[in-house]
């Protein structure tokens, strides 16, 4: 595995590199993503293609999904109304919801 990325070249996933990732981010690449709802779609759809191509199976686009999320709920401010209801609907739910919940984003994205 090259530093700090989160795929291993056996296709594991590594998690808890999530956050690092996230917080490497260029401000004004996030603002663009997620300033518009369709853009967001469209940069998981091209993220879960990328993790496809690595060898990722849908439990583990899953897991990274709802690592993601987690890390949006707890830092991010939602930008526009499809942000916040997902947030909201990510902190009231139980893990087994966010489980299903992160699924469910993944199918969206494809």
């Amino acid at each position: 595995m090259e530093k700090d990325h989160m795929i291993h070249k056996d296709g594991e996933v590594d998690t808890s590199k999530v956050d690092e990732t996230l917080d490497r981010m260029d401000t004004q690449q996030a603002d663009e993503i997620l300033g518009d709802f369709n853009e967001f779609r469209t940069y998981l759809s091209k993220r879960v293609k990328l993790g496809k191509t690595a060898g990722l199976d849908e439990e583990q686009l899953a897991k990274t999904a709802e690592k993601v999320a987690d890390y949006l709920a707890e830092k991010v401010t939602p930008r526009n109304k499809e942000e916040q209801l997902l947030q909201e609907l990510w902190k009231v739910g139980t893990k087994e919801e966010q489980h299903a919940l992160a699924h469910m984003l993944v199918k969206l994205a494809e």
